[in-house]
């Protein structure tokens, strides 16, 4: 690898890094600035507008970097990111600091999407499976580094700091970008699809909108739900006969071709199953095992060790078995992975979490980093920025999805178990707190409730794992010549 493919590697993975780090920081100082902003109310907002807005995003930074180039596009959307991290410092309530956040979050969906399209245009392919690796493994290093970068800033300076460092890092990917990446593309001048931009934005907006009150509704039916649905439907009717006319839709959709549509159902479902593991597996170390959050951070980072050893494996793996056949065989440790997990009870050795947590890992690094290369390897070239959207907005709606579903399921199966006992109108949001005074249930029977809910999630896993091992032995039987280069 030359001293250009060497910085563009840095690039790539610093503006990776302000992405990942910004949503463990925040969850770290969010506690200090809700008190501080007097918004405890309106938490959820900082949270759920970021999203929003970097899945809205995510296809439009696809297409323009299809359409203008992947440097210039990335720069841009590192700025936008930068300007909301600098307003989010400068905020004074929680109106100002969610609306900022939404800024950010538009700048995030450039990073968590050209980034992987680089890797795409100028990587071969066994440098490509080695880089996603990393990429991937700026992930655990974030969910590490994260919570003691914000609590250091937060006793030493403020939590306006933990904005304003991503400034030096953010400035000195895009001097390294555009110093060393050079691209050559067609200028189109057809004009962008304003039209189809906003009708998909609208069917974002009100799909994860429909999800998200899952949640508040604490049930998996609501009329919000279904209401949110059907308007979905009707601008997805909308959005398909507007791409179908337009001159250079946000979304062509010759890029769906079988590999590239079942690559990205393997990728929704491996999603789902990993927001599961990022959320759940802490909270099983902490109020079930009982040890600390740092015990418990320390506990997951074999994740993002496994990933990274998946990687280096892989890029030898997919020139002798082929990208499918790994994917396949990712999806099996994925299901035996999800197996060991229902094996965990109360007074299960951490040494053997950890050694569970591993195992996901390879599995997780073997499928999203060869998904990503099927996906980028059925289009061409000119539509591989699109491809790489569309994929990245599937992660992003499995995680979404996933959290919402598994937060209603793992509640009413507490609920039940304490219906079980003779115990009624059981709050499972009390339960998340050691003050064993105010819920007025044992320590013990709340961890036996958390254990019975989480399993209960685990068998959930065990269902998703074989679909998508299914999936993966469909793409399996798709010859590798059926795949563009």
């Amino acid at each position: 690898m030359n001293t250009k493919k060497s910085n563009i590697v840095v690039a790539i993975m610093v503006a990776m890094f302000l992405g990942a780090v910004e949503g463990t920081v925040v969850t770290t100082a969010m506690p200090t600035i809700v008190k501080q902003l007097n918004g405890f109310s309106e938490i959820s907002l900082v949270f759920s507008l970021y999203l929003l807005t970097s899945a809205i995003s995510t296809p439009i930074y696809g297409k323009l970097a299809d359409l203008y180039g992947r440097k210039n596009t990335l720069s841009i959307g590192i700025i936008i990111f930068l300007i909301g991290s600098s307003l989010c410092g400068l905020s004074q309530n929680m109106y100002q600091l969610i609306v900022f956040r939404g800024i950010q979050g538009i700048g995030a969906g450039a990073i968590f999407t050209i980034t992987y399209t680089i890797v795409g245009d100028v990587f071969s392919l066994p440098e490509r499976a080695r880089i996603q690796g990393w990429l991937s493994t700026v992930w655990g290093i974030a969910s590490i580094a994260g919570p003691f970068l914000g609590g250091f800033l937060i006793q030493y300076l403020s939590w306006h700091w933990i904005f304003y460092v991503n400034i030096p890092f953010g400035i000195v990917s895009i001097i390294l970008l555009q110093k060393n990446l050079e691209e050559t593309f067609q200028k189109n001048n057809n004009p962008i699809d304003f039209v189809g931009i906003v009708t998909l934005s609208f069917s974002i907006v009100l799909f994860l909108y429909g999800i998200l009150s899952i949640q508040h509704n604490k049930k998996l039916y609501s009329t919000s739900l279904v209401v949110s649905l059907i308007f979905t439907a009707i601008f997805l009717i909308i959005f398909y006969k507007v791409e179908r006319k337009a001159k250079e839709p946000i979304i062509p959709f010759e890029i769906f071709t079988k590999s590239n549509i079942i690559a990205n159902l393997v990728s929704l479902l491996a999603s789902a199953i990993l927001i599961a593991l990022d959320v759940y597996m802490p909270l099983y170390i902490q109020s079930v095992l009982g040890y600390s959050a740092a015990i418990s951070g320390v506990a997951m980072a074999p994740v993002s060790i496994s990933w990274l050893l998946s990687s280096v494996i892989l890029s030898k793996a997919i020139f002798k078995y082929g990208k499918n056949s790994v994917v396949c065989i990712s999806s099996i440790i994925l299901l035996l992975s999800c197996l060991l997990l229902g094996t965990l009870y109360l007074r299960t050795s951490l040494v053997l979490v950890i050694f569970y947590t591993f195992i996901m890992g390879f599995g997780f690094g073997g499928a999203f980093t060869t998904l990503t290369i099927i996906v980028q390897e059925s289009v061409y070239y000119n539509k591989r920025g699109a491809a790489t959207a569309s994929n990245s907005l599937l992660r992003t709606i499995g995680q979404t999805v996933g959290v919402s579903i598994f937060g209603i399921i793992f509640n009413l199966n507490i609920v039940r178990y304490f219906y079980k006992l003779g115990r009624k109108n059981v709050d499972p949001n009390s339960l998340y707190s050691s003050d064993v005074i105010n819920t007025g249930i044992p320590i013990s029977v709340m961890k036996d409730a958390l254990n019975y809910g989480m399993h209960v999630v685990f068998i959930v896993l065990i269902i998703i794992s074989i679909v998508s091992l299914i999936l993966s032995f469909m793409l399996n039987n798709i010859k590798d010549n059926d795949i563009k280069g």
